[in-house]
C-alpha cells in the first residue's frame, strides 16, 4: 500500500470514484461526506493524507485545513476545488495545505499529487524521529551514525581502540578520518596521554623531517634550540599521521626505523631517544597502488597497515546525512546565538539528494552558512551554499565531468515527463502530444512516476 488517504467529499458519486480509482493505484481510502466527521476521526484513521473539497455542507475545508495543521500539523492536505475558486484555493495554501488539485479529476495527476504528499509526509516524520532521537543515537566518542555502515564502523572501533598495534585509515579527503583517529585514542588506554597530529602534506621535506623528529640547536639555519619532535611529544600517547601518502620517499626508511626501533634521532643530533607510541596513520589516496608504482616503501605500509579502517563516504551513509546536519545545526545555532531548531522537510530532501562530494567537511560547512543566512527557526532550502541549492536533483540535465552526479536514461526521461506535465498544468493529452506518444503509453509512464 502506497498510503491511506482520508476523503473528505460531499459528492457521494465522487467518493466512490476516488475509492476505487485510488484503491487500484494502490492507496487506501476512507471517506466522509462532512467535514466535522472527518476531523473526528482522523485519530482513529491515521490517515497518511487528507485529501478534501473546499466546498463542505457543514463547514469549509479551508477551515478543516486550519484545524488539521494546528492539531495534526505531520499530516499533508491537498485540497480539491474547481477552476473559479483559485482564490479560495490560494488561501488554503495560505493556512497550511501542501498541494491543490483542480476539478474536473484526472486520477493519474491526482494520484502522482498523493504520492508527493506521502512522500513528504514520511520525510517529515522521518526529521522529526531523527530531531527527537538525536540524543539516544548510536554514537562513537563523538562520531555519530544510525547507518549499517557506521553500526559496523563503531563495532571494528571499538574491538581495536584498546590494542597497542599501527593503524591505517583510509577514506575520501572530508568523511571524517582525523575524528575517527581521535575516538580510537579517546577509547584507548592511553587516552589520558597526548593526542598529536601532523599533516604529512602540509610540510616541505627538512621541515617534516624536523617536526618529526626534532633537531639539535645549531643543526641548520633558524635552528636556534634545541627542539623535541612530535614522536617524543606524543609519548605515552597517539602520533597521527595524516596523509601519510604524501610523505617525501627519502624521509619514510628514517619513520620506518624509528618505529621498528621505537627510538628517534632528532635531526643534528648522535644519540637515540627512546619514545612510545601507538602510531595511527590515515590517506585519501591508493597507497597499494603508490606501493606498486613505487612512490611508497612497501615495508613501511605494511608497517602502518596493521589494522585497516576504511571510512565510508558521506553518500553511502543514508539519512545519517540529516543526524549530522541536525546536530551541526544546533553546533553552530548556539555558537551563533541564534534559535535555529533543525531543518525544514524540503532542505531534509534536497541534502539527502546532494552527492555531497565534500563528505562530512562540507556538510559541516553548509549547516554552517545555513544558520548565519536563515532568518527563520529551522534552514529552508534558499540557505543553503549555492552549489547544493542548484545541485542536478532538480534539473533535467547536468553537464559533468563527475561520473557519481551523472543519471540514468530512466531518471532523465522521468524528470522530462515530470516538467512537461507541470508545464501543461496536468493535462495529459497535451503532454501526450508534446511528448509524441499516446495517452496510454504516458499513463504507464505515470504509473512509473508513482511507483
Amino acid at each position: 500500500m502506497i498510503g491511506h488517504i482520508l476523503i473528505i467529499e460531499d459528492d457521494q458519486d465522487m467518493c466512490e470514484m476516488l475509492d476505487v480509482g485510488l484503491a487500484r493505484r494502490g492507496f487506501s481510502t476512507y471517506a466522509c461526506v462532512h467535514g466535522l466527521k472527518a476531523v473526528a476521526v482522523i485519530d482513529r484513521e491515521q490517515p497518511d493524507v487528507i485529501l478534501t473539497d473546499i466546498n463542505l455542507p457543514d463547514v469549509s475545508g479551508v477551515q478543516v485545513c486550519r484545524e488539521v495543521v494546528a492539531t495534526w500539523p505531520e499530516i499533508p492536505v491537498v485540497m480539491m476545488t474547481a477552476f473559479g475558486s483559485m482564490e479560495t484555493a490560494i488561501e488554503a495554501i495560505r493556512v497550511g495545505a501542501y498541494d491543490f488539485i483542480t476539478k474536473p479529476l484526472d486520477l493519474d495527476i491526482l494520484a502522482v499529487a498523493l504520492q508527493r504528499a506521502v512522500d513528504h509526509r514520511k520525510l517529515k516524520q522521518q526529521v522529526q524521529v531523527l530531531s527527537e532521537a538525536f540524543a539516544r543515537i548510536h554514537s562513537f566518542s563523538g562520531m555519530v551514525g544510525e547507518s549499517q555502515v557506521m553500526k559496523d564502523l563503531f563495532s571494528r572501533l571499538e574491538r581495536i581502540a584498546d590494542a597497542e598495534t599501527s593503524v591505517l585509515i583510509t577514506g575520501e579527503s572530508g568523511s571524517g578520518k582525523e575524528i575517527t583517529a581521535r575516538a580510537l585514542h579517546a577509547y584507548s588506554r592511553r587516552k589520558e596521554k597526548p593526542f598529536v597530529a601532523i599533516n604529512c602534506s602540509a610540510l616541505p621535506d627538512n621541515l617534516l623531517e624536523s617536526e618529526l623528529f626534532g633537531h639539535i640547536k645549531g643543526s641548520f639555519t633558524d635552528a636556534w634550540q634545541d627542539r623535541k619532535g612530535l614522536l617524543l611529544e606524543a609519548d605515552g600517547g597517539t602520533l597521527f599521521l595524516d596523509e601519510i601518502g604524501d610523505i617525501p620517499l627519502s624521509l619514510q626508511p628514517k619513520l620506518l626505523r624509528a618505529l621498528e626501533e621505537r627510538t628517534v634521532r632528532p635531526v643534528g643530533g648522535n644519540r637515540e631517544i627512546p619514545f612510545d607510541v601507538r602510531v595511527i596513520a590515515a590517506t585519501n589516496i591508493d597507497i597499494e597502488r603508490a606501493v606498486a608504482e613505487g612512490l611508497f616503501r612497501e615495508d613501511l605500509y605494511y608497517r602502518l597497515n596493521v589494522i585497516k579502517v576504511d571510512v565510508p563516504p558521506l553518500r553511502r551513509r543514508g539519512t545519517d546525512i540529516l543526524l549530522l546536519a541536525d546536530k551541526f545545526v544546533r553546533d553552530f545555532a548556539g555558537k551563533q546565538g541564534k534559535k535555529v531548531t533543525g531543518l525544514a522537510e524540503s532542505t531534509a530532501k534536497r541534502l539527502l539528494g546532494y552527492a555531497w562530494p565534500g563528505n562530512v567537511r562540507e556538510l559541516r560547512n553548509a549547516m554552517e552558512h545555513g544558520v548565519a543566512m536563515t532568518l527563520f527557526d529551522r534552514i529552508v532550502s534558499e540557505d543553503l551554499p549555492q552549489k547544493i541549492r542548484s545541485h542536478a536533483g532538480n534539473a533535467l540535465f547536468l553537464e559533468t565531468a563527475d561520473p557519481i552526479e551523472l543519471i540514468s536514461l530512466e531518471e532523465m526521461s522521468r524528470r522530462y515527463i515530470a516538467h512537461v506535465l507541470k508545464t501543461v498544468k496536468g493535462n495529459q493529452s497535451v503532454a501526450a502530444h508534446i511528448l509524441q506518444i499516446d495517452r496510454k503509453t504516458l499513463y504507464r509512464k505515470l504509473q512509473k512516476l508513482i511507483d
